[in-house]
């Protein structure tokens, strides 16, 4: 059954824009390629924001992996501002800060902040849990340099799109477990949080048409969590080394019973003590579900959350930019961000 009836139609236009997405580890390095060519080019357009962007290299600690971040600042800035920690999209199989800086730039105005943007290592070549760590390190070295950063350190939060999103919300989990900093917010938009919807019997029948697909999500929770893609069972013996090093149990699949919550924040079973959540997702978004129950699940542990259900939406229709609905969502995730600015 189509679903593309459903979908609202000031956001066709977008839809039809969108080149089909058939992920297969042959061609992988040829999308991120292309991705990243475009988003090169998109920077070099002027959009007349005051706002600066740097690169800088973190070395968190001996012997550990250097992590690059992209720091996105309002030019006029107040001394001890908000900062976000942000953590980029694409199935945790490609994308960039620089593919982000539509977001980032627009939110360092807008609010007035400062945004470290982490490049973290991709899978497959690099799974789980070199994103989580490389995530961890940039927010402990954006603490520490709070006041370098110009930074109030109590109004630090993390923000992202769809796996990246899924990340901020096991970042969150991860650090409140293991006494890291203490995070203000979580901004997530329509985040990937449960490798359990690769394998669910009865899938929601309106969702997961468009964009991220089924087959995209099986591809992309393969990568994270095995370290190989769902096209092939042969692994590179460099990127089985690499996860055994880093302790990752490389023959995890989606759907397997010790996946952890640090890898898939839907698995944890613990929610207290969380910062407060935004939270928005399409109606056909393949991640409706998933997002609802964790929003749910989020409520009943006490924590504060907002979630808004766009009808009509799919992944990735925040990109639209004169579709009503999308503007609702940026505006609604700007509107609760401002919400967590120092007094």
């Amino acid at each position: 059954m189509s679903t593309y009836s459903l979908v609202d139609p000031q956001l066709k236009p977008l839809l039809e824009s969108y080149p089909e997405l058939k992920l297969e580890h042959h061609t992988l390095q040829e999308v991120r390629d292309r991705r990243q060519n475009a988003a090169l080019q998109n920077a070099a357009v002027d959009d007349g924001l005051a706002v600066t962007v740097r690169e800088q290299i973190i070395t968190p600690k001996e012997g550990a992996t250097p992590v690059r971040v992209l720091i996105v600042s309002a030019k006029n800035a107040d001394p001890a501002c908000m900062g976000i920690l942000h953590l980029h999209g694409g199935g945790y199989i490609f994308g960039s800060p620089e593919q982000s800086l539509s977001l980032t730039r627009a939110t360092a105005a807008r609010q007035n902040c400062v945004i470290v943007s982490v490049d973290y290592r991709l899978a497959p070549e690099s799974p789980y849990p070199a994103a989580l760590d490389d995530s961890f390190a940039a927010l402990v070295w954006m603490t520490n340099n709070a006041e370098k950063l110009d930074i109030n350190p109590q109004s630090i939060g993390v923000m992202g799109d769809s796996a990246g999103a899924g990340l901020a919300a096991a970042l969150a989990l991860y650090t409140r477990d293991h006494n890291g900093p203490k995070l203000a917010f979580q901004n997530l938009m329509f985040p990937m949080l449960d490798d359990r919807t690769v394998v669910e019997s009865h899938p929601n029948p309106v969702t997961g048409e468009f964009v991220w697909t089924r087959q995209c999500n099986a591809f992309g929770w393969e990568a994270y969590l095995s370290g190989r893609s769902s096209e092939t069972q042969r692994q590179p013996l460099e990127t089985l080394a690499k996860a055994l090093a880093a302790g990752t149990d490389c023959q995890q699949r989606p759907g397997d019973e010790k996946v952890s919550c640090y890898a898939a924040a839907a698995r944890a079973e613990d929610l207290q003590g969380l910062p407060p959540v935004w939270i928005g997702v399409g109606s056909i978004d393949l991640f409706l579900d998933e997002d609802m129950d964790y929003a749910k699940r989020l409520i009943r542990a006490g924590v504060e959350v907002e979630l808004n259900v766009y009808p009509g939406a799919f992944h990735g229709f925040n990109g639209s930019s004169d579709a009503e609905i999308a503007n609702r969502a940026r505006e609604s995730r700007q509107r609760s961000l401002g919400r967590f600015k120092p007094n």
